[in-house]
């Protein structure tokens, strides 16, 4: 039967359907780019060898975005002209529209000119056109909406994540500055936001007032602004009142967390399992691309068409090919390595962790690690790259070597077997004379402070004449000077990984503050999460245990991939020890979850064959272990750890317990006592509990044995 006229099903019916918009700020570029995007506008970027803004656009679609406005300034002919061509245009029940101005240097200015087109008339999304996710946006909308409904000042929703920063470094592994949150635990509303602490040492101040308004807060030092935020059409008014707005962060929302007149609220939606990134710099574009290539932003990942890419088959081992490509034989491609349409790579070259564009020429005897190599690269003959960018149309002449944090903007020409040093910043266009402060501006004219060349006509062309070059015989390009604080800073935003001098610097320096802390009786502010208020902290240790167990399984996997040191993955498991304050015990326990699952994810048949994997992986990495098993204690959280796995998330390893635990004695990884003192302490357990005691039984009772002719 149908409802009958004027009920509630035809008042829903009658209801008119509000698409849901968004804006996309596509200027979104900062200096930490230059000199490439003095050339092209950062979101057109290629990430994995598509455009970052095609990411961001094709996650909006997916979230059920109707409608988008592309809001550009600079160098928006070549944007709008990419649009124009793209598969986003004529996309049904998905508009793309752009907003063009000259005239605006800031987010703040930007956001002024949509209002006055007035063009929005609800909720929105607002984005920077460099932002890659896979986010579900249901939920953030949902509670948007009904926070909304019981208080017209809630005016917008931040979307975060869990992002613990290095207790070394103070930067996370995006490469941003450590981020001060205080947020009230019960209604999620943010009350403090700050990207830098007053003496970068991980302290913070907060004041006797605020405290006191605030009863019950969570300060974190532990989670990531994703720069997605939910807004009411209220934010645009805001931005037209007061002028003085012009960065999105340091001004408008630190502007209404002070503000206690108006009493508008801004809240936090934080996503776990979900992926949301900014790409800010060099090192969260190394960071962002590798996510991409093990699948975690899953389904905007290279094999899947969400834009104009060309089509790519995924193979093991992580390893994308686009067609037409010529290898030779004697070519090696390592592990999650993108191979680009119509590419060429010459024999005995050995190419791993890297993306190599569409039409790109790679010689013989190449050797390319950790690299991102644009369209239409030549390299020749006996060249060396390690972790370096190079934009299209650059050669490298035969014998040249890229060390590592090099970039190389678009149509560089190095000379032969020349060597470009390290951090170094390659550019056809002179360095210019200032540079934007990103303190000052967010949206920065790619034309301020350039010094031009002059240009000559050649065939219809123009070319710049190069008497000599400053990067080799034969070469074409201006090498950007650094001043001591530029070289002191490179370290933080390069695709290169951190200098080892400059990592144990560092710890060093922790270590020196930490024994002053102490001898002080000094606490720092905030070690990792504080909290006032009646949230259970045995949970709160439960999740930081977890999130500490996954980056260090990362951070672990990462470097078998990027073949890194041992002493540098020990430096890196400290510096995360460290920032999550965790006990040595944690580290191995962790370590080796994560080599046990390596172990099984490598390829096996039988029980026979992954017994064999773990052997090989506990021959090449168990020596890791070692500096955080100091006692029998730790060593039997180890085997509590691998009891875990057998029976949760490993279950594969229940069959082969016995096998393990006794290659891990004969590898002295875990010692008699500690399997002894094991098997004793489940003596009063439950049956359920003793699964694994009972299928070591025979190894047991050998041990005693052996224990008692020894003694």
């Amino acid at each position: 039967m149908g409802a009958k006229k004027g009920g509630k099903e035809d008042a829903v019916e009658d209801m008119p359907h509000v698409p849901l918009k968004a804006i996309l700020l596509a200027d979104s570029f900062t200096t930490k780019f230059r000199p490439i995007t003095l050339e092209c506008p950062k979101v057109l970027l290629p990430i994995v060898n598509t455009p970052m803004i095609d990411y961001t656009l094709a996650w909006l679609e997916s979230a059920n975005v109707e409608e988008v406005f592309v809001f550009c300034c600079s160098h928006s002919k070549q944007i709008i002209d990419y649009l124009d061509k793209s598969k986003w245009v004529n996309q049904p029940n998905f508009s793309v529209s752009t907003i063009e101005s000259h005239n605006c240097i800031s987010a703040g200015d930007a956001l002024r000119f949509i209002y006055d087109k007035n063009v929005i008339n609800g909720d929105f999304v607002l984005i920077s056109g460099d932002t890659v996710s896979n986010m579900i946006l249901t939920e953030a909308l949902q509670e948007h909406k009904e926070r909304r409904q019981k208080d017209s000042n809630a005016v917008m929703t931040m979307v975060i994540k869990q992002s613990k920063p290095s207790q070394i470094t103070r930067q996370t592994r995006l490469g941003t500055d450590e981020l001060f949150m205080a947020i009230d635990p019960a209604t999620k509303q943010l009350l403090y936001y700050d990207d830098k602490s007053d003496d970068q040492k991980g302290t913070l101040t907060l004041d006797k007032a605020f405290l006191a308004e605030n009863p019950s807060i969570s300060v974190h030092n532990d989670k990531q602004d994703c720069y997605i935020d939910i807004c009411s059409p209220e934010v645009l008014s805001l931005f037209t009142d007061n002028f003085d707005y012009q960065h999105l962060r340091r001004h408008f929302v630190k502007g209404l967390l002070v503000d206690d007149i108006m009493g508008f609220k801004i809240f936090t939606h934080e996503i776990h399992s979900d992926y949301a990134a900014r790409i800010d710099n060099f090192r969260s574009y190394d960071s962002i691309s590798k996510d991409i290539i093990q699948r975690w932003t899953y389904p905007f990942v290279p094999d899947v068409q969400f834009s104009l890419n060309n089509p790519t088959n995924l193979e093991r081992h992580g390893i994308y090919r686009a067609s037409e490509i010529l290898q030779s034989r004697s070519a090696e491609i390592g592990p999650f390595t993108y191979i680009g349409k119509g590419s060429s790579i010459g024999g005995k070259t050995v190419i791993s962790n890297s993306v190599i564009g569409d039409g790109c020429k790679i010689g013989s005897n190449v050797l390319i690690d950790g690299c991102y190599i644009w369209n239409n690269v030549t390299i020749e003959d006996g060249c060396n790259l390690k972790q370096a960018i190079l934009c299209d149309g650059v050669v490298m002449k035969s014998g040249s070597v890229l060390e590592p944090g090099v970039v190389l903007s678009f149509n560089v020409v190095v000379g032969q077997e020349f060597v470009v040093p390290a951090y170094s910043k390659v550019s056809l266009l002179p360095q210019p004379v200032t540079q934007d402060s990103d303190e000052e501006l967010e949206y920065a004219d790619n034309n301020s402070g350039i010094i031009h060349t002059i240009d000559t006509l050649e065939n219809g062309n123009s070319r710049t004449e190069w008497e000599s070059s400053e990067v080799g015989i034969g070469g074409r390009g201006f090498i950007w000077s650094m001043s001591e604080v530029d070289h002191e800073e490179e370290w933080r935003h390069s695709v290169a990984p951190i200098p080892e001098t400059k990592l144990i610097e560092l710890t060093q320096m922790v270590f020196d503050n930490l024994e002053l802390n102490i001898q002080d009786d000094i606490v720092l502010a905030v070690p990792g999460e504080q909290e006032s208020g009646n949230e259970s902290d045995d949970d709160n240790i439960d999740d930081s245990l977890q999130i500490f167990e996954k980056e260090i399984e990362a951070t672990f996997l990462r470097a078998v991939h990027e073949k890194v040191k041992d002493d540098h993955i020990i430096l890196e498991v400290n510096s995360l020890r460290l920032s999550y304050n965790l006990a040595l015990e944690d580290c191995a326990s962790a370590l080796f979850y994560s080599m046990m699952k390596l172990a099984l994810d490598t390829t096996h048949t039988s029980p026979a064959s992954l017994v064999k994997n773990a052997n090989d992986v506990m021959s090449r990495y168990g020596k890791l272990l070692k500096p955080y098993l100091q006692s029998v204690d730790g060593e039997i959280e180890v085997i509590l750890k691998f009891e875990e796995m057998c029976s949760e998330s490993a279950k594969e390893f229940a069959a082969v317990f016995v096998q393990i635990l006794h290659m891990l004695y004969d590898k002295d990884i875990i010692q008699e006592e500690a399997i002894l003192n094991w098997a004793e302490e489940k003596e009063g357990a439950d049956e359920s509990d003793k699964v694994f005691v009972k299928q070591s039984e025979k190894f047991i009772q050998w041990l005693n044995e052996a224990s008692e002719e020894e003694d």
